[in-house]
């Protein structure tokens, strides 16, 4: 029997939120495919109690055994001093060498494919098709300008697990100076430099929706994906633009009913 999975990662409690809101939307859309909730030491297993209870598996991960030199480069204060975030804000729990971990999900042979979707996605219509797709399948990076389309977002992307591809992975994740400026996105784009793309709608960006609203269409999107300011933090600076897509991930965080996707009101055009 071909096993299939759908993989988030939790780092901390923030996190575990968002894992909950994506789990419940995974669930929602019929999908059989398992859910596997990777975690580190960084939360707690009340935490865990709502995406456990949602039938998700709790898969303990450890970070990567990288050396101390690159744990240095890759700290948070040093990374984002050398490649400072300017187009948005990430959170305070935002940990950088954590990001890594989720590599991990390549010695899972146990699944021929695993689709890794970030903590911070909502997953709005079944994408059970992405399990066909080859590795490394992944979105571009679209969520200001056309010219976004030649890098890919590592915040949904399709995987086939193997310990080779894992051992290789790690063999050029910590090659002397390696520095890799936004972390796992840099370093798989770097690995497979021949990724395959999967259309937009797969991992919609939030910010596509005031910077580039004409590509956002509720009749296509599958996948949003609140990168930079989070769901559920309070009052941050671009809450008010970003309200129906914050109000949606509340709906699902809350267990409320859902409402027709096809039916929302699309974004303000200027």
């Amino acid at each position: 029997m071909i096993r299939h999975a759908f993989a988030t990662l939790v780092t901390n409690a923030d996190y575990a939120m968002g894992a909950t809101a994506l789990v419940r939307s995974v669930r929602l859309t019929g999908t059989e495919a398992d859910i596997l909730v990777l975690h580190t030491g960084g939360v707690s297993a009340e935490a865990l109690e709502p995406v456990a209870r949602l039938g998700a598996r709790l898969v303990p991960v450890e970070l990567l055994p990288t050396s101390e030199a690159f744990n240095e480069r890759h700290a948070r204060a040093k990374l984002h001093g050398a490649a400072p975030f300017t187009k948005g804000t990430k959170p305070a729990f935002h940990t950088p060498l954590d990001n890594f971990a989720k590599l991990r999900l390549w010695q899972m042979e146990e699944y021929e494919r695993i689709v890794f979707l970030d903590a911070d996605t909502l997953v709005v219509r079944n994408i059970d098709r992405l399990f066909a797709y080859p590795e490394f399948s992944a979105a571009p990076n679209v969520y200001e300008s056309l010219a976004d389309f030649h890098r890919p977002n590592s915040g949904v992307f399709v995987a086939r697990p193997s310990r080779a591809t894992f051992e290789a992975m790690l063999a050029k994740l910590d090659a002397p100076d390696a520095f890799w400026r936004r972390t796992d996105q840099t370093f798989l784009e770097s690995f497979f430099p021949d990724w395959h793309g999967l259309p937009v709608f797969d991992n919609m960006l939030q910010y596509v929706w005031f910077n580039l609203p004409d590509l956002w269409d509720w009749n296509s999107v599958r996948v949003i994906h609140y990168q930079y300011e989070k769901p559920w933090e309070e009052g941050h600076e671009k809450a008010d633009r970003l309200r129906p897509l914050i109000d949606l991930w509340r709906a699902y965080f809350e267990g409320r009913e859902v409402p027709d996707i096809a039916n929302l009101p699309g974004p303000l055009r200027s």
